[in-house]
């Protein structure tokens, strides 16, 4: 998966929204105003998702391509690197549990318009 790919695969996620919040090189995807994944746009080789802690690690362990989330909360963060051993249907799951995560922790009222 290339970062255009990537791109396109969390725009087809509901109400995301994409913005460069820190510098003009980050792009970052929100559900509910709060990230569930950031990419450099400069290196382009990898994404920051959120992911479950105990999942977390078992990533890490598993894959060569997942290591602690680079400038994140390293409990709650993992790095993918795109090209590696990492399967495309994996990071396609990987993102989407990101965003749910984001999703389950908004408040019930706003929760429920984000929920297909």
């Amino acid at each position: 998966m290339n970062i255009e790919e990537l791109r396109d695969f969390c725009l087809t996620l509901p109400f995301v929204e994409e913005k460069f919040p820190f510098d003009e090189s980050t792009l970052v995807f929100y559900v509910g105003g709060k990230m569930f994944a950031l990419c450099n746009l400069e290196a382009a080789n990898s994404v920051n998702l959120k992911c479950n802690p105990e999942r977390a690690i078992e990533l890490r362990e598993r894959y060569v391509g997942i290591i602690p989330g680079w400038h994140m909360n390293k409990k709650h963060w993992n790095t993918v690197h795109l090209v590696s051993d990492v399967a495309e249907q994996l990071l396609h799951e990987m993102i989407c549990d990101s965003y749910h995560l984001v999703v389950d922790k908004l408040p019930k009222k706003e929760r429920l318009k984000y929920i297909k």
